[in-house]
């Protein structure tokens, strides 16, 4: 990897980070970006679908059933669009989870750059076994 496209996915992930605080979940928030030919052509962060409360945890701290991770709010929101992610890159503060690294992989995304290990890493080694470049820029 060249000293600038370090730069880049430093810079975007950085940009990952500060979306991520739109996210109204208590227990971690989390911001993703696809980026495809150096424009960001999509965004998401967790939280619940359009439409419901924004609030993503239940009483007792439980993040409810059906909050959207930040990697599926920006695929989703690709499907709306006219854009589309074949061979774009995905940058997430945190590391995709097994469901999000199957819409990576069939949104046709080609890299993911993330900055924090999730406790499972089932995910990573999906896209891994996909032929997808993964990218840890973390600690």
């Amino acid at each position: 990897m060249t000293e600038k496209q370090q730069k880049l996915d430093s810079r975007y992930l950085s940009m990952a980070r500060i979306w991520a605080e739109n996210s109204y979940c208590q227990r971690r928030q989390v911001g993703a970006l696809v980026v495809k030919d150096k424009m960001i052509i999509s965004d998401g962060y967790n939280g619940t679908p359009s439409g419901f409360e924004n609030v993503c945890e239940d009483e007792q701290g439980v993040t409810k059933t059906y909050v959207l991770h930040a990697e599926a709010n920006a695929i989703t929101k690709l499907a709306r669009s006219s854009n589309n992610s074949e061979g774009a890159t995905i940058y997430i503060t945190a590391s995709p989870c097994i469901e999000c690294a199957k819409l990576i992989i069939q949104a046709g995304i080609k890299r993911v750059v993330y900055g924090e290990k999730y406790r499972l890493d089932d995910g990573v080694k999906l896209l891994e076994r996909a032929g997808i470049e993964v990218v840890y820029l973390g600690d």
